[in-house]
């Protein structure tokens, strides 16, 4: 399906994975419109093929006022927040980003939208060992204890997105997305991924380099220009009306790996390296089989562990200096 021409509305036009999905939506397509909403965050991504427009989510009015005269949809929009977050207010995770959701797919019902793509998360599986494939999600066990409240909210809309495909016909692409990193990240201690919040304390030459978490711990992380290209075929899949797909770099990254990465690329060489095991903890392994979205959509992640690090360090450098968020 040729994008070229369509009118695409993006809900969460400036968070992590929409910047992904609007570059890549840019690059691929050079004729796409792309209605992009935003709330407190304020746009910073600007072209002629954009139209950033407030919006508050959670009303469905809102809602139907993006969707309107749109052919697709991506539902990228959610309130996040590192570890520390989830620890201290898990609720944070899980009540606004339901209600979004769930406006979200009734107005692009009511406004005739064709297709939407729902952006998931890995962390709907249970705990698992090795790598999880997208049938192997047992809807009668919870969630890691540490992501239960959003684990179990994203898998409810993804319910209700096979409820509006049943009943109305809504074509629907589900992506589970692994741990999104890259420019534009949430580099503030408080709220950040763990990727980031390593990268800044590399570029800060921190001396002892602290690390909240076991050097052991097994993550699958995905650059968010990979990730947001794979939003973009599951949009050109004109012949499937409704899947899911894991999207990750399918590649174990230990903690360990990211920290020496992170400091190779700033360049920084600390006198001690300090573990915080008892620091916030989520579970100790957690990767996805992303064999579906190779071989169905022919997706294929580019970027390496050290050039995505590489390319979000440098960003970071160029623009801290006004970058909050």
């Amino acid at each position: 399906m040729d994008l070229n021409g369509k009118r695409i509305f993006l809900a969460g036009g400036t968070g992590l994975a929409g910047v992904g999905i609007i570059e890549s939506l840019l690059e691929k397509c050079p004729d796409v419109q792309i209605r992009a909403s935003y709330l407190l965050t304020k746009p910073f991504l600007y072209d002629r093929r954009i139209d950033h427009v407030q919006a508050d989510l959670r009303s469905l009015d809102d809602c139907r006022r993006m969707a309107a005269g749109c052919d697709f949809a991506v539902m990228a929009a959610a309130v996040t927040g590192g570890a520390m977050t989830i620890q201290a207010e898990p609720w944070q995770q899980v009540t606004d980003n339901m209600i979004m959701d769930v406006r979200i797919l009734q107005a692009c019902h009511l406004e005739r939208v064709r297709r939407v793509v729902f952006v998931s998360t890995g962390s709907v599986y249970q705990e698992l060992e090795g790598f999880v494939r997208e049938d192997e999600l047992d809807w009668n066990r919870d969630p890691p204890s540490a992501y239960c409240g959003a684990g179990w909210g994203k898998r409810y809309v993804e319910k209700l997105c096979r409820f509006w495909y049943e009943k109305v016909g809504l074509e629907v692409m589900i992506a589970r997305a692994a741990n999104l990193y890259g420019p534009f990240s949430k580099f503030e201690p408080a709220v950040s991924h763990f990727i980031p919040a390593l990268i800044r304390k590399a570029v800060d030459r921190m001396d002892p380099f602290e690390v909240w978490g076991d050097p052991g711990v097994t993550r699958d992380v995905i650059f968010t220009e990979d990730f947001g290209r794979a939003i973009v075929r599951m949009l050109e899949r004109e012949d499937l009306k409704f899947d899911t797909f894991n999207v990750g770099s399918g590649i174990r990254t230990t903690v360990g790996e990211v920290v020496e990465c992170a400091l190779k690329v700033a360049g920084h060489r600390p006198g001690k390296i300090e573990y915080h095991s008892g620091g916030p903890t989520t579970i100790r392994f957690r990767a996805l089989d992303c064999s579906r979205a190779r071989a169905v959509l022919d997706w294929e992640p580019r970027y390496s562990l050290e050039e995505g690090i590489r390319r979000t360090t440098g960003w970071w450098i160029e623009n801290r200096s006004w970058w909050t968020k």
